[in-house]
């Protein structure tokens, strides 16, 4: 079984094999009275930016847990990035779709305020919406052991959307009218591959159009026609098997 993965937001600079080091805060707690870590088990440590540690367990305090170091890795970033326009479903399936999509190793999700969708994001609510993302993503990517957690952008606009697409490698728009499968749409091997996926409403023509302008292509996943929170993830995992990281 792979060992319990911990987030820190920084690591002690050197961190080296050999060295101690100590979880202590909202990790340590996690680690001593819910996982309820014991003496020679092994952890993993990182801080979410692709450097992870090898440790295992030395000795578990009320409050913390004392590891020592057994190796040292740096993971590099992946390339292409897969980052996901998400346009911003309902209730609980915006956390579900950023659960999912991290998991499936999303880099960057970005949500979208889409004419179509039916939730809207206003000021205090919406900045509080957006840190349950972001945690919500924090928490996946402990769950499933990456070593980066996937970035998630404040709220974009169409305006805002379409000019990530222009600048994109690859501008991807899940569309259920589109002619071309995502098993044949083109991809680059760097750079950043941006997917739009749209609300429950539909992408408006409007929208569609501007997209389209600023050099995206519509693509298709298959004859269903999957809800926004999950086609994300389907069209995910589509791209992973592609571009060879699964």
């Amino acid at each position: 079984m792979t060992p319990p993965l911990f987030l820190l937001p920084e690591l002690p600079p050197g961190v080296a094999v050999g060295a101690l080091l100590t979880l202590s805060g909202d990790e340590g707690r996690h680690a001593a009275r819910v996982k309820r870590m014991t003496a020679g088990e092994a952890v993993l440590v990182g801080d979410g930016r692709g450097l992870v540690v090898e440790c295992e367990v030395q000795r578990v305090g009320s409050d913390e847990v004392v590891l020592s170091v057994l190796a040292v890795r740096v993971h590099p970033a992946a390339s292409p990035r897969l980052v996901v326009i998400q346009a911003l479903p309902k209730g609980e399936r915006a956390e579900l779709a950023v659960e999912v999509m991290t998991e499936l190793g999303v880099d960057e999700i970005v949500p979208w305020s889409a004419s179509r969708s039916i939730v809207q994001w206003h000021g205090a609510r919406g900045e509080k919406a957006l840190q349950r993302w972001r945690s919500t993503a924090r928490e996946a990517a402990k769950q499933s052991r990456r070593s980066f957690i996937p970035s998630v952008s404040a709220l974009a606009s169409t305006a805002a959307v379409a000019g990530r697409l222009r600048a994109a490698t690859t501008a991807l728009i899940l569309h259920e009218d589109a002619s071309v499968g995502i098993s044949a749409a083109p991809l680059s091997t760097a750079g950043d591959v941006l997917l739009v996926v749209g609300p429950e409403g539909g992408i408006s023509p409007d929208e569609l159009a501007a997209f389209a302008d600023a050099g995206a292509s519509a693509i298709r996943l298959g004859s269903e026609v999957l809800r926004t929170s999950t086609a994300g993830a389907a069209a995910l995992a589509a791209l992973s098997l592609r571009l060879k990281r699964w």
